[in-house]
């Protein structure tokens, strides 16, 4: 079962670079496909939690 619906995917974005996302459902989190930035983001309670602060770094 998807995180997001594809269409919210889609229009979504990673707010440091404005790279597209992409799911990691393993990890319940949306990961930006930048090679130099990569951050990913957490989705709780089906909502994308799009704040830089509360960002995983890669690594």
């Amino acid at each position: 079962m998807p995180l997001v619906e594809a269409s919210l995917l889609d229009i979504l974005a990673c707010p440091a670079c404005h790279a597209a996302l992409r799911e990691d459902e393993d990890a319940a989190e949306l990961v930006c496909t930048s090679s130099t930035c990569g951050l990913a983001y957490p989705v709780r309670d089906d909502i994308p939690v799009l704040l830089v602060d509360e960002a995983r770094r890669p690594g």
